[in-house]
């Protein structure tokens, strides 16, 4: 009997640590991290023919949260992204002052970092794996503090970005080096701890990119808490082009939230309203605008149908934009907002 107890015991104590950091509402987002560049560059956003702010558009059609990728140096990379400390400072006070909830992604690079790469910031570039964790631990830790310092502590922060195979290469790449890559992550969980102050822990997320290939995603995880890596919120992305239907995502993340009990976001996903030359695996939709917001309704009826109330939200990559990303935005050619933008009124009505 006391066996049998004690067995029982340790079962609820594993079900209470896999619950998040504290609870939050089925999160509406989006990354915005290009708006203000938008802006400086003259683009005019509009919704009915009039210019209006990205950030009140959204927010009168129910978006809560917004996310905003931080980029180590990127003056010291040649793609001229905007993405530093003191741009996402601004953005995140403008965001909060409307009342947004944050989520901070954290590339630990100083451009993108995805499955297909994950470079070293250049100031780190000749470190031991020893000092390379102590560097995210101390980049963590300052850059939350200055958050909380400023008044503007993200409620959610992802710990790395599309880390499938990993971060900081080569230190951290996957599947070669799963000691390392779990040091850095802890490394940064820790910095999440240490900069907070006294401030509520922001939720943690894992973030990778494996909707449409479960055995991956189930092979990563599983890898993830054996090496004793302790995270609040699975985050996925789910793009058509690359990780084909609904049907299939929607039965890949009703299996990880019953293999692991954590709440699951897609933290970024997005389908063209008109053509754009990238080939799809699944033509569930038509590249048109109506077609753009009934996918999005289609991921969002998708994430809520996850088992146990598991699927917390939904978040469109970008939808401000300008260039070639423009026709996988939300807004036309002629700056006004497309019908995407209602996909979410309904369920927020209910």
């Amino acid at each position: 009997m006391m066996k049998a107890l004690k067995v029982a015991g340790l079962f609820c104590l594993a079900m209470c640590a896999a619950l998040p950091a504290h609870a939050q509402s089925y999160a509406v987002g989006a990354d915005v991290s290009f708006l203000t560049r938008c802006e400086q560059d003259g683009v005019v956003f509009k919704e009915a023919g009039q210019p209006k702010d990205v950030l009140a558009i959204l927010r009168s059609h129910h978006y809560n949260w917004v996310r905003l990728r931080l980029f180590h140096d990127p003056a010291s990379s040649a793609d001229e992204l905007p993405n530093d400390l003191s741009y996402t400072l601004a953005l995140a006070k403008r965001a909060k002052s409307m009342g947004f909830h944050v989520l901070l992604d954290l590339h630990y690079s100083d451009s993108w970092a995805d499955p297909g790469k994950q470079p070293i910031p250049a100031a780190w570039s000749n470190l031991t794996h020893r000092q390379l964790a102590g560097q995210v631990f101390t980049y963590t830790r300052d850059v939350i503090s200055t958050f909380a310092r400023q008044g503007v502590m993200p409620e959610m922060v992802q710990v790395g970005n599309e880390v499938t195979y990993g971060m900081l290469w080569p230190d951290g790449k996957l599947p070669a080096n799963w000691d390392n890559f779990a040091d850095l992550v802890r490394a940064g969980i820790r910095g999440v701890q240490a900069g907070r102050g006294r401030k509520p822990m922001p939720q943690i997320m894992i973030h990778i990119e494996r909707s449409g290939d479960l055995n991956a995603a189930v092979g990563f995880f599983d890898n993830l808490i054996a090496h004793d890596v302790s995270f609040d919120v699975i985050g996925i992305s789910y793009y058509p082009y690359w990780h084909g239907g609904i049907a299939p995502m929607r039965e890949n993340l009703d299996k990880l939230a019953m293999r692991y009990h954590k709440p699951i976001i897609v933290v970024e996903t997005a389908f063209n309203w008109k053509p754009g030359g990238m080939p799809l695996k699944s033509a569930d939709f038509p590249e048109t605008p109506q077609g753009q917001e009934a996918f999005l309704r289609a991921v969002d009826a998708a994430v809520r149908a996850i088992p146990d109330g598991l699927g917390q939200g939904v978040f469109w990559w970008e939808p401000a934009v300008e260039g070639p990303l423009r026709e996988r935005g939300f807004f036309g050619d002629d700056g006004n907002v497309l019908p995407v933008i209602s996909a979410f009124d309904k369920t927020a009505a209910q």
